[in-house]
């Protein structure tokens, strides 16, 4: 059950802002990239998301309340009835993550929330059918040998195990670190990436 795959709020938090760290140091074009974190993205709330470029996505809101997930299988899309019951079960601590336009709620195929009170998330019932949770839910805890994994088959590089396990460790990001990922990275560019992510570094 996806919902009992995700860790607590801050690690799950800390795994995101790694995820998109990454995938700035691959990627220099945002368009191209899988992952990414802004953590000014409103006043006290941090997003998270994925795109894989195939119609497959998942977003994540970090705020007062606690987190919400909402993810969006396209194959497994259809069930017309399931956004009613997302804003039926969710509860209205999370308003700001229900009626976000950026999430479009109206595709939503699984959701899982967590208060800041909750010892376990919670996932939302009654999507028909097998609903992509888990297979995206893995994307978030597969930790650094799987990333590094899959980066090489997206990304078609080499992927430096050392760095990867450094940034999910959140190690502070030096141009020595950034260059073992990239050697011909942009440290302006990466600078700007990790301040958006919140990513501790020390690039100037």
């Amino acid at each position: 059950m996806p919902e009992n795959l995700l860790p607590p709020i801050a690690d799950l938090q800390r795994t995101a802002q790694s995820l998109a760290m990454l995938d700035a140091i691959l990627s220099p074009d945002w368009e191209y990239r899988n992952f990414s974190f802004n953590s000014g993205w409103a006043s006290g709330q941090k997003m998270a998301s994925m795109r894989d470029g195939s119609g497959d996505e998942w977003f994540i809101l970090f705020d007062d309340a606690g987190a919400a997930m909402k993810g969006f299988a396209h194959e497994l899309a259809g069930d017309s009835s399931f956004l009613s019951e997302i804003q039926r079960q969710v509860p209205r601590d999370f308003s700001e993550f229900l009626n976000e336009p950026a999430f479009s709620m109206q595709h939503a195929t699984f959701c899982l929330w967590r208060t800041h009170h909750d010892k376990t998330w919670n996932k939302v019932a009654g999507f028909s059918g097998d609903d992509g949770a888990t297979q995206m839910v893995l994307q978030l805890t597969h930790g650094a040998p799987g990333y590094k994994e899959w980066a090489e088959g997206y990304y078609d590089i080499p992927v430096n195990l050392e760095a990867v396990s450094a940034i999910f460790a959140h190690q502070t990001l030096s141009p020595q670190l950034v260059f073992l990922l990239d050697q011909q990275a942009d440290l302006h560019a990466v600078r700007a990436d990790a301040d958006e992510i919140g990513y501790p570094h020390t690039l100037t």
